[in-house]
């Protein structure tokens, strides 16, 4: 577990030292404050942040791949993988920690938005219901980890970042669009799709339910995408 934690602050502490991360940051602030400006910020208008919300999964979509996209893959491409291989720190440890260390990261990009719940609830009136707000953000947050969990793959299976951010970009559309895929396919594979769409999760996340379900779902899909990137890199150290 120590070397999980000293991957992870290895990793977060990479995110800082760059300026991919604090471009990163920035992007995702720009994409969120126009939103909030132009489509929560209306006079007249019942003060709410359902509309943020809903809009997540676009929101991340750009931001998530360019977060995952160099974990593995840039250890691949300069040859320092073998030097993690050669620690006393299981290909397992290596995986998590570098997957935390982007979680925390994301976790980070998120605080300064708390600042719009603020605002609304300092100008609005009526003051919106902290319920559907606290729901919304952790459908960010689950919605996010899942997104992460899915780049790390990609980049555990090629020492191209590019390629890596590509494959996380269409994976993740895959599943924003499978609920409307699943209506042009057969009855059997219909229901993987629905089962699969996260668009109707975020929806409800979005109107302030928070459902047992969609936590394991998300939660569920996430670890399922952690745990095949423990077995590529297994893979890998031992080819």
């Amino acid at each position: 577990m120590k070397g999980c934690w000293a991957i992870a602050s290895r990793e977060l502490g990479s995110y800082f030292r760059q300026p991919a991360g604090w471009i990163i940051i920035a992007l995702y602030l720009f994409l969120t404050g126009l939103v909030f400006a132009t489509g929560v910020l209306i006079p007249g208008r019942v003060a709410s942040l359902r509309d943020f919300f809903a809009l997540s999964g676009w929101l991340l979509l750009p931001v998530a791949p360019a977060i995952s996209m160099r974990l593995v893959s840039e250890e691949l491409r300069s040859g320092t993988i073998e030097n993690l291989f050669s620690s006393p720190v299981s290909p397992a440890a290596i995986v998590i920690g570098k997957y935390l260390g982007a979680s925390i990261f994301m976790l980070t990009m998120l605080v300064p938005t708390l600042v719009y719940p603020i605002v609304l609830r300092m100008y609005a009136s009526p003051t919106p219901d902290p319920g559907p707000i606290a729901a919304g953000y952790l459908c960010l947050i689950l919605l996010g980890t899942l997104y992460l969990s899915i780049g790390l793959l990609a980049s555990t299976l090629t020492p191209n970042a590019t390629l890596a951010f590509m494959v996380t970009l269409f994976a993740i559309l895959g599943l924003m669009f499978a609920g409307t895929a699943a209506d042009w396919v057969t009855p059997p594979l219909r229901a993987v799709l629905r089962a699969l769409a996260i668009g109707p999760r975020v929806m409800d996340f979005s109107r302030g339910v928070i459902d047992t379900v969609h936590v394991v779902g998300f939660l569920s899909v996430s670890a399922f995408f952690v745990f095949l990137s423990v077995i590529c890199m297994e893979a890998r150290r031992w080819r």
